[in-house]
């Protein structure tokens, strides 16, 4: 409790999010597309700046243990967006099961994240068993779970779970919602695949995807989050035994032909 009412920590965060705000969203144009800036990507990069273990004059500021005890108040922040996407579900639930089996087959998809990186990270990068644990998911904490259960968080596959866990921290919320406002605008897709697409198992992910897809379809926005809410929902269900029946002896086979080709 101490550490949830840090109060230099939350004068930081409120002073970011009121520079967000004042920026508010810009739109730029791409051509076939457009890349919406939401306030969230300002407080992402500022957060960056004012982050200790990333800028050295930040220490002046915070501290490293300030920044340990803010990591988990973020899944306390992101609850009532998630409370939200529930309150949705319900009243759109006729859409959802019209979607049919897209839903739950949609988890299948994440297995694209390996079979096109762990080629990649094998046979040019020439990474040894980290490209197991950094590759099989897309390395939220379910899929941490599994690595360390397994394996263990210091062998090498934990150590490329880890390493695509921090990556996705860090820099996840920015990319899903860059690519959401570039798809959406370019309309290669329809808005209620993007929304699916959003909901990867990652609160602030979904979050951020689904906020942007919300600016580029307005008059979709209750759609938007209820197939973002669902898809996350699905996802958190299934996506544990999906990581653990399919995607991780999948990775170990795939590994192991190409480990031998390299």
């Amino acid at each position: 409790m101490k550490d949830i009412l840090n109060l230099k920590m939350h004068t930081v965060v409120l002073f970011i999010a009121v520079i967000a705000e004042l920026i508010g969203v810009q739109k730029i144009n791409i051509g076939i597309g457009a890349i919406l800036l939401l306030p969230l990507f300002y407080a992402f990069v500022i957060g960056m700046i004012l982050n200790p273990n990333v800028t050295s004059f930040a220490s002046k500021i915070l501290k490293k243990t300030d920044v340990k005890k803010a990591s988990p108040v973020i899944i306390i922040a992101v609850l009532p967006f998630m409370a939200k996407f529930g309150t949705l579900i319900g009243p759109a639930m006729g859409k959802i099961v019209e979607a049919g089996p897209a839903l739950i087959l949609q988890e299948l998809g994440n297995l694209g994240t390996m079979l096109i990186a762990m080629p990649i990270a094998i046979l040019v990068f020439k990474m040894g068993r980290e490209t197991i644990g950094a590759t099989f998911s897309i390395g939220r904490e379910p899929n941490i779970a599994i690595i360390s259960d397994k394996y263990g968080l210091d062998s090498e596959e934990g150590i490329g779970a880890m390493g695509v866990y921090v990556v996705g921290t860090l820099f996840g919320t920015m990319v899903f919602a860059t690519l959401a406002s570039f798809l959406g605008s370019a309309g290669f897709f329809s808005p209620q695949a993007l929304a699916m697409a959003c909901g990867v198992g990652s609160g602030s992910m979904t979050a951020a995807c689904s906020g942007a897809l919300a600016e580029v379809f307005p008059a979709m926005q209750d759609d938007i989050f209820a197939y973002a809410g669902a898809s996350n929902l699905l996802t958190n269900a299934t996506g544990l035994y999906i990581g653990l029946f399919i995607a991780l002896p999948l990775a170990e086979k795939i590994y192991t032909k190409l480990s031998v080709e390299k």
